[in-house]
């Protein structure tokens, strides 16, 4: 296990600063041997070479990694809920809402995923307006005890199709005759609406709203929901080509669980993935990917892969027994779902209800399936994400100023041909806050 020893003089001031050597670092498409410095006051990466010489600091901590793979902390953008907490679900006393999400931003951690989405399906309006403004960005204390950290929500719905509703209840779901006004009524303003302070500009609590674009009214309301910084994803959609193009056109940028709840591809109307066949000099959109072996089959996964690496982002769209033992675990209008491995079904049936899947799991799935490198492995929960956030200066990387998120890795062989990442160690903001007992 990795080795912390410390070079500093007792009773000497502290730096601060910790160091990583014998790693390697995810960086591009390649595992460089490198140390990295961070701050652990700052709880940013930091150039070592001006720490030492400008500032002449030394570290207070070296820590061994003895050769494992040190990489940006993980990107969720697609998660229902986890360790029994669905974030759509509105307890009568809030208080327990506010415990809940503490809960899973401590439990979450321990999978490597330092950020995340917490994402709510088809709705009523009353609860996007009860509950949204406990769910948007909530890393500005900077603290590693508090685990996770929100960079927003994922509004998926309600504004898509009855034909591609998949687990959203049809009940909920809505047209938007008014165009974006519809949106607001819905979600609420406060929750489209970026925050200010005197200093700087903060990204609304919405920070992605999946929608069809052929549902009346959403594509003339996608030029103003992107003009408040917020994404707009295509998902759950019988969206056609040409219906995608336009909307990409009007600044859509991301494509929800792609294959899931769409038109699927046909020769004579390619539908939302025809997008992706487009020339390298036409705008491609990113996409979520759920490599479950479940949603997908894994060879779609590698189709996907293969039509634009650059846009191939891993989700988990897990529910909220994530994180549990197998067992029976409540759902809401007294549904409930049994758990068996990651797999989610509907009361006592056979019908597919959702999956728990990890998002390391993801990972693996795709690194055996598409046989690409560990940083080929590791792109589509960091630096692709962080890309279609807007955050790739600060999230999903490990270069100079970028936060202090980070996952130790090991390499560790699951069976007969099958490989596989192992998270050994999670940092948040320059702090250890998960390290896997042997």
């Amino acid at each position: 296990m990795p080795i912390s020893t410390s070079p500093g003089s007792p009773g000497g001031p502290k730096s601060h600063i910790i160091k990583f050597v014998n790693c390697r670092l995810v960086k591009g498409n390649e595992l460089v041997n490198e140390d990295l410095w961070i701050s652990s006051k700052t709880g940013k990466i930091i150039q070592s070479q001006i720490a030492f010489y400008q500032h002449q600091a030394i570290p207070d901590e070296i820590i061994d990694l003895r050769g494992r793979i040190l990489a940006p902390g993980f990107i969720d953008v697609q998660l229902n809920g986890y360790a029994g907490f669905s974030f759509s679900v509105v307890p009568s006393d809030i208080t327990e809402y506010v415990k809940g999400l503490r809960r899973v931003n401590k439990s979450l951690i321990e999978s490597g995923v330092t950020s995340y989405l917490p994402t709510f399906p088809s709705a009523h309006k009353e609860v996007y307006h009860k509950v949204l403004p406990y769910c948007g960005p909530s890393g500005a204390r900077r603290d590693p005890d508090d685990g996770a950290e929100s960079l927003g929500a994922h509004c998926e719905g309600p504004f898509i199709s009855p034909t591609k509703n998949g687990m959203h209840r049809i009940d909920v779901l809505q047209e938007a005759p008014n165009a974006f006004s519809d949106f607001l009524e819905c979600y609420g303003p406060k929750n489209l609406t970026a925050k200010h302070d005197c200093n700087d500009l903060f990204n609304p609590i919405i920070r992605m709203i999946t929608a069809g674009p052929e549902v009346p009214g959403v594509a003339a309301a996608i030029s103003d929901i992107v003009s408040r910084g917020i994404i707009f994803s295509v998902g759950h959609s019988e969206a056609t080509y040409e219906q995608m193009k336009a909307a990409m056109d009007s600044g859509s940028t991301m494509v929800t669980h792609l294959f899931n709840a769409m038109r699927p591809l046909h020769h004579r109307n390619p539908g939302i993935f025809g997008v992706l066949g487009q020339g390298d000099e036409l705008q491609r959109p990113y996409f979520g990917i759920i490599a479950d072996g479940v949603h997908l089959h894994l060879t779609s996964v590698v189709i996907a892969w293969n039509a634009h690496p650059d846009g191939f982002i891993l989700v988990t769209d897990a529910m909220h027994p994530a994180g549990l033992p197998d067992g029976t675990y409540d759902w809401t209008n007294g549904d409930c779902f049994i758990k068996k491995g990651n797999v989610l079904t509907l009361n006592d049936s056979d019908t597919l209800a959702g999956v728990t899947v990890s998002l390391i799991d993801c990972v693996n799935n795709f690194y055996n399936a598409a046989e690409v490198s560990i940083p080929e492995a590791i792109k589509p929960v960091t630096v692709t994400p962080a890309k279609m956030l807007g955050l790739e200066k600060t999230k999903g990387c490990l270069e100079h100023d970028a936060d202090a998120d980070l996952v130790v890795l090991s390499e560790v062989q699951e069976g007969p041909g099958r490989k596989a990442l192992s998270v050994d160690q999670v940092w948040k903001f320059g702090s250890m806050v998960y390290k896997r007992q042997n």
